[in-house]
């Protein structure tokens, strides 16, 4: 009937294709509804929203120290939400959220009206946060123009189904949960944290608002990218707060006023605190849910939220690693120095050409067929390559021979700290800078100790009724039995007619005399004492095992020197105290792994402890008094290997055992002389730098102030003796002292 009264035949037609649009947006919506742009998800599916959460790995006295993720996100309670984030959120958002029900059609309207008649692009999305959150738990999968229109009503339907399961403040709770602050940043607890350094709950409303106002372009208000353009849209956040009545003009005013101010804080992989801690934590933690998995448990380190308690001391570690730089950037410039132009890394041809052709630029094209010339041609040509270095990295005209050279001349490190009572891990440097050097030299390297290996040598001998008072001849010996090995000591000192005392032998770290001492004990009895103490790698069943020759990881040297301190017992060093889901709840307990029995008598680690308290006092780590001033209760042993390619420190404490190596990767190359490349000088300063550092803090207390056990009278009177006697006069009468003396070993 009124196409009839529409006697125009234009207006009726065109009224005809009005009806006609709107009943086929009429069906394309149902269209979308009914699921054949693609299924939108139930009620049921909705009303159980599981999204990736980081696992998160804390140090022992719970500070955030790491995660592990594929989408940087940590949950928190609704509660933990601060009231200014929330009346941020809403102010520039969303005004009418708690009025809506998913759609705010006024401000689709309004949204509409300037955008497609007023060509507005500053008028915003008109989603609500309803909406966003649809957006966030189901993300857009192509970004053509022509799916808008499809993405937005199914983020309405969407938008209703949440509003119809969840009350306000849940929708909330999932929002902030799960919205993207760049940076692959999800969620207002990691974006704080990172942004921050804090916890949400304990942002002020100008860091909230900086916050809020990344959610309109997560990069382009990003405040570690534009600072200016995060600071301008803080400040419309602010206004917006004071237009809905949160804040009043004169804190809007006094806030806007204020700079900005980031507390920035990566979470990242290579870098931050105790990096090659928190990567052995990684590799148990896979191992773990590995296990799990078998008994029908599943868990994903990287998407389920779980929470890492660690032994690892916080403090403890930052100092640790400021020591290790302070050292090993001074030893570096010296350790160059001391070659000069003539360093292996610059003149050994051989050396360079085998390396060069283990590197995978080398072994790619290789294996594109170009011959030897064109490798080496190509691999000469400079390109723009960025450096590792202590002053930080550069960005150089390099090529991929420079490259190498560069860092085959590094020193590295392993150093570790534990808890001598219980194993408890609380400092890990396994190496000078993860970035460029993967490999952990706690976890990965077995390296020959040096002399570290002769206390071990020592305490068998005790076990063995050896007195502490016996006295060895210093006298260089050629053994013929053993094609004429002949073990020196080191220095000048003229010691064919001294005989030493094993505590004297033992804090000067004597060659000569370690290895009569093995010969009197006997090989397989050391290696059995060491087995006792925690040592199971397979060691060398020769002589030279008493110069430290064995090949030992730095965890299992640590836990057979805690037995010195523990009452005879070694342990094996731990980092993961407990594994928590996502609510706290605790999944798995580590405890202490202490040996059962006495691995030696309380006389006999008495006695190792003195004469282990004399290389600190008068031996060959001296320069901890003498050079460091520090008056704390330690015991201790340097320790170097052939060809100084390995310096060692192990200090005691009565809490802590600290043991240091210092070296380069490539076992080819070492210390270009003794006295630089001597465990007192190459690795012992980590330890002392550390130690003062301690002393200075009143925190640590506990450990600097500790004593060891009070020394038994019997212990010290079996001590009590010369630590140096010399030939008699008719002994130094009929022996040379410029020609070895020549025996066979006495094999027992």
């Amino acid at each position: 009937m009124i196409f009839k009264k529409i006697k125009s035949p234009i207006l009726r037609y065109l009224l005809l294709a009005v009806i006609g649009l709107l009943l086929l947006f009429i069906l394309f919506i149902l269209s979308i509804r009914i699921g054949l742009w693609g299924e939108i998800p139930s009620k049921k599916e909705l009303g159980n929203l599981e999204y990736q959460k980081a696992s998160e790995v804390y140090a022992a006295d719970s500070t955030l120290i790491g995660k592990y993720y594929l989408f940087d996100r940590q949950p928190i309670a609704f509660e933990e939400f601060p009231e200014n984030l929330l009346e941020a959120l809403i102010s520039i958002e969303d005004e009418r959220f708690y009025s809506h029900s998913g759609v705010d059609y006024p401000s689709l309207m309004r949204v509409a009206f300037k955008s497609i008649l007023m060509q507005d692009k500053s008028s915003g999305g008109g989603s609500t946060i309803t909406q966003q959150l649809a957006k966030n738990l189901y993300p857009r999968e192509e970004r053509k123009n022509t799916n808008i229109a499809v993405d937005k009503i199914k983020e309405m339907f969407i938008a209703a189904r949440l509003e119809d399961i969840y009350s306000k403040e849940e929708l909330l709770y999932h929002y902030l949960n799960t919205v993207s602050f760049g940076d692959n940043t999800f969620g207002i607890e990691s974006a704080s944290l990172k942004f921050f350094n804090k916890k949400a709950r304990n942002l002020n409303t100008e860091e909230a608002a900086v916050l809020v106002g990344m959610l309109k372009a997560t990069y382009g208000y990003n405040p570690r990218v534009f600072p200016e353009n995060s600071l301008k849209r803080r400040n419309l956040v602010l206004q917006a707060m004071q237009k809905n009545n949160f804040i009043s003009a004169i804190e809007k005013d006094s806030l806007s006023a204020l700079p900005l101010k980031l507390d920035y804080k990566e979470f990242n992989y290579n870098d931050g605190l105790a990096p090659y801690f928190r990567e052995e934590v990684r590799k148990q933690l896979l191992a773990w849910s590995t296990t799990q998995k078998e008994h029908g448990n599943e868990y994903n380190i990287y998407t389920s939220g779980l929470k890492i308690y660690t032994t690892l001391d916080y403090k403890m570690q930052q100092l640790a690693e400021e020591a290790m730089v302070t050292h090993l950037s001074n030893l570096q410039k010296d350790f160059e120095k001391s070659y000069g132009k003539n360093a292996p890394w610059l003149t050994n041809k051989k050396l360079l050409d085998k390396l060069l052709k283990r590197t995978n630029a080398y072994k790619k094209l290789k294996k594109e067929g170009l011959s030897e010339n064109q490798i080496l041609d190509s691999l000469s040509i400079k390109r723009k390559m960025t450096l590792a270095g202590w002053e930080g990295e550069k960005t150089v005209e390099a090529n991929t021979i420079d490259s190498l050279q560069h860092y085959l001349k590094y020193l590295n490190t392993g150093s570790l700290g534990i808890d001598p009572t219980t194993g408890a891990v609380k400092t890990w440097i396994g190496g000078v800078n993860f970035k460029y050097f993967k490999y952990d030299h706690i976890s990965q390297s077995k390296r020959q100790v040096g002399s570290t290996f002769k206390p071990i040598v020592y305490t068998a001998a005790l076990e063995n009724g050896i007195a502490p008072c016996t006295y060895f001849s210093a006298q260089e010996v050629a053994y013929e039995n053993l094609k004429g090995w002949s073990p020196s000591n080191s220095g000048s000192k003229d010691e064919a007619y001294l005989n030493y005392s094993m505590e004297q032998a033992l804090s000067n770290s004597v060659n000569t005399v370690a290895v009569k001492v093995l010969e009197e004990v006997g090989v397989l009895k050391v290696i059995r004492q060491a087995n006792k103490m925690g040592i199971l790698e397979k060691l060398p069943s020769e002589p030279s095992l008493a110069l430290g020759t064995g090949e030992i990881k730095i965890t299992e040297l640590a836990g057979a020197y805690a037995s010195f301190v523990n009452n005879s017992k070694p342990v094996t060093p731990f980092l993961i105290q407990t594994i928590c889901n996502s609510k706290d709840s605790i999944l798995e307990t580590f405890k202490p792994k202490i040996a059962d029995t006495e691995a030696f008598s309380s006389e006999t680690r008495q006695t190792m402890i003195e004469m282990m308290k004399e290389t600190i006092n008068s031996g060959t780590a001296s320069r901890l008094r003498d050079a460091y001033n520090l008056p704390n209760a330690i015991a201790g042993k340097t320790g170097t290997t052939q060809n100084n390619k390995d310096a060692w420190f192990v200090g005691i404490t009565p809490k802590l055992v600290h043991i240091t190596w210092v070296g380069l990767d490539n076992h080819e190359l070492g210390f270009k002389s003794t006295s630089l490349g001597q465990g007192a000088n190459a690795a012992l300063p980590m330890f002392a730098l550390l130690l003062q550092k301690l002393n200075k803090d009143k925190e640590f207390n506990a450990i600097t102030k500790a004593q060891f056990e009070i020394t038994s009278d019997e212990v010290l009177q079996n001590l009590n003796c010369d630590p140096v006697k010399k030939d008699g006069f008719l002994k130094r009468l009929f022996k040379n002292p410029d020609k070895k003396k020549t025996k066979k070993f006495k094999s027992n």
